[in-house]
Formats: structure tokens, sequence, C-alpha cells
């Protein structure tokens, strides 16, 4: 089973992309999803988080506080550096399992990761797929969604992949600044490149 890795900045719409290869009957993973269900409350992965940063970064209920822990990632590379450390490896594992999917027809499945990257990920894929849109559409986008400010987001863009090595990167993009007609149509003459290359 092949799989391509679907990626792209922050606020560039990956989502968007992946939802509609989702349409076509495409079985996706989403790294940001896996990523949240590896420090859900009770788990080793929380524990450990809590234990090094302290039980400021939990939420009342005992929740991971992720903007607390964001704020404190951002400004210390070092501790950056050790949160990735625990997580990395236990997030690829539960996307390796996550990516076979049983009862599934396809020749291939998507992984969907902001990270894809900048991380080993890209390790687990066939082909890389970049969603791309200008820097300062991701800006605007981002600050609609997340509530948070210019500053916090150009932080976020700076440490992830700069924009044109991403490009370099990619077998293939899809241009996201486009109506959504567009963005389906750039969608659909993948897919059907995928089936023919990995045979179907």
């Amino acid at each position: 089973m092949a799989v391509v890795g679907l990626t792209g900045g922050i606020g560039s719409g990956k989502s968007t992309v992946a939802r509609l290869f989702g349409a076509l009957g495409v079985h996706w993973v989403d790294a940001d999803d896996v990523a949240r269900e590896v420090v859900e409350p009770g788990t080793p992965a929380l524990e450990k988080v809590a234990e090094h940063f302290g039980q400021e970064i939990l939420l009342p209920g005992g929740g991971l506080d992720r903007a607390a822990l964001r704020r404190i990632v951002f400004d210390a590379p070092e501790e950056r550096a050790w949160l990735e450390g625990l997580l990395h490896p236990v997030i690829r594992e539960e996307l390796m399992r996550q990516l076979r999917p049983d009862n599934y027809s396809l020749p291939y499945v998507l992984l969907v990761s902001p990270l894809l990257l900048e991380t080993d990920q890209h390790e687990l894929v066939d082909k890389i797929v970049v969603v791309d849109v200008p820097v300062d559409v991701q800006i605007k986008r981002t600050m609609a969604r997340d509530t948070d400010d210019r500053e916090q987001v150009e932080r976020i863009i700076a440490a992830q992949m700069a924009r044109e090595k991403r490009l370099q990167k990619a077998d293939d993009v899809v241009d996201n600044n486009l109506a959504i007609m567009d963005v389906e149509r750039q969608v659909e003459q993948l897919h059907q490149t995928f089936l023919a290359t990995f045979g179907r």
C-alpha cells in the first residue's frame, strides 16, 4: 500500500485538501489528530509531559493546555527538542498503525502532516504533495482561525520549513490560493495520477 504525504505550512489549507481526497474515497490520517490522541488524559505521554513541564500545563479537567505548552516551547528551543524527542516516536508508531485500514480497496492512503518534512515522517511516504499558498495568506487564515496574534503566527511560520524549500521537496503541488472548484480539479487530477502510478 502506497502512502502519499500531504503537507504545507500552517494556514495553507491541508485539511481542506485532505477532505477533498477523502470525498474521492481515499483513507487519510491527520498527524495533528494523532498528536492530540497520544497526549489525551490518561496516556503515558501526557504523564511524562506534565512531569517535565509541571502541572500548570494541564487544564482543570486533566487535559493538555496546548496554548500554555506552545508558549513554553516556542520560547525555548531545548524544551521543544525534549518534547519532540518524546512525542515524535509515539506519534510515528500510531500513524503507522492508522495508515493500514481494513477492507480498503484503493492503492494508496494519505498522511496529512504539517511537519512531514521537518520530522522523520517523510520516511513513511512514497510521494510528497505540498499544499501551497503565499505567506501573507497563511498569516491571514491562521489569525482568523486560531485567534493567535500576528507575531505568534509569524513565529510558527518561522519555525516551519521555508516555503521555497518545501516546494523544492514536493513531488506535486496543490495551489490552494484559487477558487475551491480549481482546487477540487487539481485534487481529482492527482488522484487519477496516483491510481495509475500505484496500480489500479
